[in-house]
């Protein structure tokens, strides 16, 4: 079978690693799911879906639980912190907020968080503030 970066593939899990954990694609082919690439649990014999991220030059594959390509994560991203501002009217994270906290609140690394808020901001949807984010007044349901 023939993989291309972005497709998306039905993942098994099979061993916890240093580097993350080794997974089957579509039960034949291995890859590795790095640690940096998992924003949930994840735990051995687990089932997940998955998109091909690199495929080497040794033909080792290397898999994300991401969507590959700047516009299907950040529509993505964008959406999760839009919902939590929906919902609480600001959010308490900036960008020197720890990747930790970033990870804990919103289960995305800081470097795509930065991104999604970046784009945010140039949508005009969110306020920057020196200590959270808010969602724009005018962007607010009138409910």
């Amino acid at each position: 079978m023939e993989f291309q970066i972005g497709d998306q593939v039905a993942l098994y899990v099979v061993k916890e690693t240093d580097l993350g954990f080794n997974v089957l694609i579509e039960e034949s082919y291995e890859a590795l799911l790095f640690s940096s690439e998992i924003f949930q649990p994840v735990h051995e014999e687990m089932q997940l879906t998955g998109y091909i991220k690199n495929i080497r030059e040794d033909g080792k594959i290397d898999v994300s639980l991401r969507p590959q390509g700047f516009l299907n994560v950040i529509d993505k991203d964008c959406q999760t912190i839009l919902s939590h501002l929906e919902k609480n009217d600001f959010l308490e994270l900036t960008d020197k907020s720890s990747p930790e906290e970033i990870r804990f609140y919103l289960e995305m690394s800081k470097k795509a968080f930065k991104k999604a808020v970046g784009a945010l901001y140039k949508r005009k949807r969110i306020v920057l503030k020196s200590d959270r984010i808010e969602l724009l007044k005018a962007q607010k349901s009138n409910s």
